[in-house]
């Protein structure tokens, strides 16, 4: 059944009751209760497969979106420091723990914090510590699991080998630890991220705080020079005592968002400019997309997409979008007089669903940062490279694919008692190829490099962001109501956003043997099993 019939039979007096309640909490700090016996989310047993319970929940009341203390300079994102002194290898540790941090005023809060070996855990930013590597680099990451259930560590947009790359049958059980090594190839720089991908717990992970940023860098990178900044964009939801509340059904549905977006781990930093920056952005949100803006008045030029530099800058630019899991980079000028900018997060409408019909309004646009322009005294413009690098079209292909995005709701099966598993209302399908993730099933075939062209296409009512593991592929067109629009320029990505009733088609081509992932980067959607196997042969 689709979003549309689902409404459409859904207009009980207690079932529209339910959702106004849910929705009027949403909207006035509230989150909504679970449905009638719906599942917790999984508990800190410290086991593997903990049993699910059933249990009533009652609502939770959020902390007011001014709690969190605001306006303090950017933090510096922590680094992950290297611990092997071996030219051209990067050794490190990555610890994932719960860690108590007192973010709101004498309240503490349990995080699931990436740490380094014997790093400091309560002080500094909560978001992983930040990857700092080179082309050429083998990188080696013991990756330690003090969580009380399994996890893994994605190497989100990297070129891994399929066994290396953190998939969900694969995953580290609490208490074990699993060594990564993997080896960065040429023409690898670029902006990336880790998190974790195990099966029907990811969304959870990330939500309580497991994410951190990549960068790979190039020796021939024509920006080198630039100074830079790095902007890590998280959402967070907080209870009024401090604890991080579990997802109800309208996360479930559209996805999570928080009451706050933060930067680097903090609510509305201040950022000064004296000179003109290079900044890598990273939507690293469960589901809310980033239409970033600095004002009408503000120009700056986009450099930069998940698989690193364009080939050309995209200059002039007031807005750029960047959906759960995109990342950019650009250029921000400091202009030649001090004056003052918010980083603003506009409205952007991704259609999340409604309780009766069609879709909930838009949010309102957001303050994320308050940007001071303060121009050194003498300094010039620096002039952009006219050409960044050389991006080739992958060429002709030689197979096709179909990936379609669907949804999927029984109200019968999400009321009936017990029926839920992990906190996961039963009956709520998001879905690829009319079918919800089976480890046991593939779902498409590739041959070892081999160019294909993909078509992804949404049936659904809302956007979906699609992802690829082990490869960034092309853009080349995008079809809406039987119109082909060719993308205005060429660039490496990993994650794009198909809006209802598009098709976007990429080309791809995988090199390695193994079983990739590809799936919805609304991490509740992958969750409830908007997710396929590619096994590449």
């Amino acid at each position: 059944m689709s979003r549309r019939q689902f409404l459409a039979r859904s207009l009980s007096a207690v079932l529209a009751s339910l959702f106004a309640r849910g929705v009027f909490a949403q909207h006035a700090g509230h989150s909504m209760p679970d449905m009638p016996d719906m599942d917790d989310m999984p508990g800190m047993s410290g086991t593997q497969h903990a049993e699910p319970s059933v249990k009533k929940t009652s609502p939770v009341t959020l902390a007011s979106p001014d709690a969190l203390p605001k306006g303090a300079p950017l933090a510096d994102l922590r680094k992950l420091p290297n611990e092997s002194r071996e030219r051209g290898f990067f050794r490190a540790t990555l610890i994932a723990e719960p860690v108590s941090r007192e973010v709101l005023p004498g309240l503490p809060t349990t995080f699931w914090q990436y740490n380094p070996a014997n790093g400091d855990t309560t002080h500094g930013p909560f978001t992983g510590p930040l990857i700092d590597v080179r082309e050429g680099d083998t990188v080696e990451i013991r990756f330690v699991n003090r969580l009380p259930q399994p996890s893994t560590i994605h190497w989100h947009g990297l070129p891994v080998p399929p066994d290396q790359d953190g998939n969900p049958a694969n995953m580290v059980a609490p208490g074990a630890t699993h060594v990564y090594r993997f080896t960065l190839p040429a023409g690898s720089a670029g902006t990336y991220w880790y998190h974790p991908h195990p099966h029907m717990m990811s969304a959870e992970q990330v939500f309580r705080g497991l994410a951190g940023p990549i960068i790979v860098r190039a020796a021939d990178d024509p920006l080198a020079g630039w100074p830079e900044r790095t902007l890590f964009f998280s959402d967070l939801r907080l209870a009024s005592d401090g604890s991080i509340p579990p997802n109800d059904l309208m996360d479930w549905m559209n996805g999570r968002e928080g009451q706050f977006v933060l930067v680097n781990g903090a609510l509305r930093p201040r950022i000064t400019v004296v000179e003109d920056e290079r900044w890598r952005l990273w939507n690293a949100c469960s589901a809310r997309y980033l239409r970033f803006s600095l004002g009408d008045k503000q120009r700056f030029a986009q450099v930069g997409t998940d698989g690193g530099l364009l080939e050309k800058p995209r200059d002039g630019l007031t807005e750029l979008l960047l959906a759960p899991g995109e990342r950019a980079e650009v250029i921000v000028r400091a202009g030649d007089a001090p004056s003052e900018a918010t980083l603003t997060a506009e409205v952007y409408d991704r259609r999340k669903m409604a309780m009766s019909h069609g879709s909930l309004p838009p949010d309102p646009a957001r303050a994320l940062a308050a940007v001071n322009y303060q121009p050194l005294a003498g300094a010039s413009e620096r002039a952009i490279p006219a050409t960044l690098r050389t991006i080739m079209s992958l060429g002709a292909p030689v197979a096709r694919k179909s990936v379609v995005f669907s949804e999927s709701m029984d109200m019968a099966a999400m009321h009936r008692p017990g029926a839920s598993a992990r906190g996961m209302p039963a009956g709520m399908k998001f879905m690829i190829n009319g079918a919800t993730f089976d480890p046991e099933r593939v779902t498409l075939t590739s041959r070892r490099n081999e160019v294909e062209l993909w078509s992804i296409e949404n049936r659904t009512d809302m956007d979906h962001p699609f992802h690829l593991h082990g490869t960034q592929f092309q853009v080349i067109e995008r079809e809406r109501g039987g119109a082909k629009i060719p993308e205005p320029y060429l660039a490496w990505r990993d994650t794009v956003n198909v809006q209802p009733d598009e098709i976007v088609r990429i080309a791809t081509v995988q090199n390695t043997a193994g079983e990739r992932m590809f799936h919805c980067h609304i991490l509740e959607h992958e969750d409830l099993g908007m997710m396929g196997t590619l096994k590449v042969i």
